[in-house]
């Protein structure tokens, strides 16, 4: 299946000069749906993965059909404030600020293999947080799957040494 023909593209959005690649066009096509998943899914199994990780929000629309297929558990990674629990935190840099992102302190237990999920790699920092706060917590990070890589914007320089599935890549 050719996924990019239900990736729509939206010019000049969330600001001018953005060409924003919106995947609810294949979330809400069924059959397009359920290939990604299923692709994902293939991937997770061929990494024996324990439970799946995906940051808010767009992770847990590609992460929790994928760990319920599998018959895992999904752990989320949010912004700060948002988990009820202990929890432990990543700080990191963005082009113009900072940003923080928190996981459950129990969430992996150690030694448990872990698949990363989100729906697009760009830069690559949110993931490298997720990473961070995953094999902070004794996990290892088996793999990392995305239906979108921006190849461009160079995020796979950030997560060299991991396995990672990208469904579809976009080189400009």
């Amino acid at each position: 299946m050719d996924l990019k023909q239900y990736v729509s593209e939206v010019k000049d959005w969330p600001k001018e000069g953005v060409n924003f690649k919106d995947i609810t066009t294949i979330m809400d096509n069924g059959e397009a749906y359920g290939y990604t998943t299923n692709k994902i899914v293939e991937y997770a199994k061929s990494k024996n993965v324990d439970i799946v990780v995906g940051p808010e929000a767009r992770g847990f629309i590609i992460g929790c059909p994928v760990a319920y297929a599998m018959g895992i558990g999904f752990a989320p990674v949010r912004k700060e404030g948002k988990l009820p629990r202990e929890v432990i935190r990543y700080e990191y840099d963005l082009e113009y600020g900072s940003n923080v992102l928190t996981m459950h302190k129990d969430a992996i237990k150690p030694g448990q293999r872990v698949l990363i999920t989100d729906d697009l790699l760009a830069t690559g920092g949110t993931i490298e947080a997720a990473i961070h706060l995953v094999e902070k917590q004794g996990g290892i990070v088996a793999g990392i799957a995305f239906i979108i890589e921006l190849a461009y914007l160079k995020g796979m320089d950030k997560i060299k040494g991991y396995d990672v599935l990208t469904l579809i890549s976009y080189d400009e």
